[in-house]
């Protein structure tokens, strides 16, 4: 995962430097989640973006856009994951991860119908993995609502050289 010209989030390590033993085991779990984790960087994104977009954390999305430009998402697909699971573009599994992500949220689990087409794909691993990238990212949503964290200083910046970042490579014509 590249470092140079990415977010350094030093909002939220500065936030959880508050509470060090939090912050150890915070980090060990998210650790899993970026590194560890079954689902692939790309199915991964999705998710934390689509859980950006459901609980409106600008800081989140800001964060990981450029993860998810990584992990190979375009700049039409980061759109299509706020537009939500109904786009007629999403491969089936990618359409149950974003709805899986919105049922999570706002039903407390997922519902039998999307499971059934995410067990079609996954093991009981990715699925865990699935399930708890979900609600690890919900978390930080949540933290970063709860305190009220500010764009990090370095966003600006980066958000103005994100197209000398990521070249005209699957962005719109009109772009």
């Amino acid at each position: 995962m590249p470092t140079k010209d990415r977010p350094k989030a030093l909002n939220t390590l500065g936030t959880l430097a508050h509470h060090p033993d939090l912050a150890r085991a915070y980090f060990t779990f998210n650790g899993h989640l970026l590194l560890g984790t079954t689902l692939t960087e790309r199915q991964r994104e999705i998710v934390v973006m689509r859980v950006a977009a459901v609980r409106k954390s600008s800081y989140e999305w800001y964060q990981h856009l450029f993860v998810a430009r990584d992990a190979g998402l375009t700049d039409e697909e980061v759109g299509r994951i706020a537009y939500g699971p109904d786009s007629p573009l999403w491969s089936p599994l990618e359409a149950a991860l974003i709805r899986s992500v919105d049922e999570m949220i706002l039903d407390g689990g997922i519902s039998t119908a999307t499971w059934q087409v995410l067990a079609t794909e996954f093991d009981t691993r990715q699925l865990l993995d699935l399930v708890f990238t979900a609600g690890g990212y919900d978390i930080l949503a949540r933290l970063f609502k709860s305190f009220e964290l500010t764009m990090d200083d370095d966003i600006p910046d980066l958000m103005s050289r994100y197209h000398e970042l990521y070249p005209a490579q699957g962005r719109c014509a009109s772009d």
